[in-house]
Parts: structure tokens; C-alpha cells; sequence
């Protein structure tokens, strides 16, 4: 999700994923996912649930979110978003959708596009629209795992956007029978709206039947309660402006 690379996070701390071993530097073949906070970063989680449904073998590195520059990605304040970044055989990318279309050519056996051409063709348009929209909703309803603000008022401009995702929702859902979004296994586009999920857990918003079982389905995803689990042993980092009060 970014334009121009300008400057490169902290050194981050490894931590091993689905079967690999920390390094102290990683083989060029071995695939690195360098990720901010767990609490606050959906683009890091989306980054991460594309390498988990790969079925790539990868090295998670934690770029501290007390770096300025992670911070000021946060917090929307970077025009320049670097994290999640992928390193993998000579490959740097930081911009998400294109670590899952790299990937895909990679690794085509594992069905991150949905096989049927218009299906693969929406879902690269509901990715895209994922990744380049819903401004309002990012700014007014930060990711924030640890929160949870019942009775949260969802002002016109996030509400429009969350309309259209349900939308979306309910488009695919009808369109290729669920519980996925394209069908019965997961693909990219899951991996794209789960965030959403997770935002509309935190600030209680409530969904409809269709867009509600769709929810059920991206929280019961084990990859979705591996990550809470680890967000909630992530050592906390104060961001203020991504938290609330009790009185919020």
C-alpha cells in the first residue's frame, strides 16, 4: 500500500513462522515478512495472512512501532507505507498486493486467486478497491485489537464506507455461495477484508445476517485467532491517538 520508498524502519526483532528458525541474517531463498505492531497494523496482518495462505515457509521480523517512521504509518501520517515488506529470494516489496500477486506467480498450486476467470477478475477489483479506498474508515475506526467501545457512533463518511464493503460482502457472498468470499477456501480477498472484521468487532458495529456469518467465518480462521493470541502478548506500545478511554 504505498507509492515511494524513502526510508528504511529500525532494525527489526525475528521471531520464527510456520516452521522456520531465526537467523540472524535470513538466506536469500528464505522468505522475510517484516511486520509492525500486531494491535494496530491491518496492513501487516493482511501482509501476513497472504504469506500464511501461500503456504510459503517464513521468518517474522517485528519492526518496533516506537520507530517514527512505523508510527507516523500508524498513524496515516506517511504518504510512504513500507510494512509489511516481503524479502524473498532477491525480492523486496513493500506494497501489499504486490506481495500477493508476486506470490501467486510463485506459488500459483495455492489458489490465492480464485480459479474461474470472472471470480479472479472481481476478486483483483474488491482487492484493489481494499487497498486504494475507505479513507474514512481508517481514520475514524483505527485498528485496535485490544479495544472494544460498545455503543461506538459511526459518523456519515465511515458509515459509507462500511456500507460499501457490506456490500461487497454480500455481493460475493451471493455471487459464489460462501463462506468465503469466493467460495468454500480462502483467497487474497479474505485476507484484504478481514481487518474490517476485526474493526467492526472493536467498535461494535453491528451487521446484518449475511455480512454476520461472514464475520463468523473470518474469526473462527485459525490464522485470524493465531494473530489476536500474539497481539495480546505483544508488549504494549503506547500510541495514544489508537487508543480509548473507558468513557470514549
Amino acid at each position: 500500500m504505498s507509492e515511494t520508498r524513502r526510508r528504511r524502519p529500525a532494525r527489526p526483532q525475528s521471531e520464527p513462522d510456520a516452521g522456520t528458525t531465526p537467523e540472524a541474517e535470513a538466506p536469500a531463498s528464505r522468505a522475510v515478512l517484516r511486520i509492525s505492531s500486531r494491535n494496530y497494523s491491518s496492513w501487516s496482518l493482511r501482509g501476513w495472512l497472504i504469506l500464511r495462505l501461500s503456504g510459503l515457509s517464513f521468518e517474522t521480523q517485528l519492526v518496533s512501532p516506537e520507530d517514527p517512521a512505523t508510527r507516523a504509518e500508524l498513524l496515516l501520517q506517511s504518504s510512504s507505507i513500507l510494512l509489511p515488506c516481503l524479502l524473498h529470494d532477491g525480492a523486496e516489496l513493500w506494497d501489499t498486493l504486490a506481495i500477493a500477486e508476486y506470490l501467486n506467480e510463485q506459488l500459483p498450486e495455492a489458489g490465492l486467486l480464485p480459479e474461474e476467470r470472472l471470480a479472479r477478475a472481481r476478486c483483483r477489483a474488491i482487492c484493489g478497491e481494499m487497498h486504494a479506498g475507505f479513507h474514512a474508515l481508517r481514520s475514524s475506526l483505527p485498528m485496535n485489537l485490544r479495544a472494544h467501545v460498545p455503543g461506538f457512533t459511526v459518523w456519515s463518511a465511515a458509515r459509507a464506507d462500511l456500507e460499501r464493503i457490506f456490500s461487497i460482502w454480500r455481493g460475493c457472498l451471493e455471487g459464489w455461495g460462501g463462506p468465503w468470499l469466493f467460495g468454500t477456501r480462502p483467497t487474497i480477498a479474505d485476507a484484504m477484508y478481514a481487518p474490517v472484521v476485526l474493526r467492526c468487532r472493536s467498535y461494535d458495529v453491528s451487521l446484518d445476517a449475511s455480512c454476520e456469518a461472514y464475520a463468523q467465518t473470518i474469526l473462527g480462521w485459525p490464522d485470524i485467532q493465531e494473530w489476536i493470541a500474539a497481539a495480546r502478548q505483544e508488549p504494549e506500545a503506547r500510541i495514544t491517538e489508537l487508543e480509548f478511554d473507558s468513557e470514549f
